[in-house]
């Protein structure tokens, strides 16, 4: 997936650490660990939809 315009989470730690990283896609968008860079989940739109969904109804302590 060489070529994405990768774009850094505003809710990501000041030293580049815990980093989740979103870019978009014909068929949707793909989303990144930084510490793992090639590691690539891909979601259509309705997924991301889904999944944003599911994050702010369980959001994390």
């Amino acid at each position: 997936m060489s070529g994405l315009n990768w774009v850094k989470s505003s809710f990501s730690d000041e030293g580049g650490n815990n980093c989740v990283e979103v870019a978009a896609t014909e068929d949707g968008a793909a989303l990144r660990e930084s510490d793992e860079p090639g590691r690539i989940l891909t979601l259509p739109p309705e997924g991301l939809s889904a999944l944003i969904v599911v994050i702010k109804q369980n959001p994390s302590p």
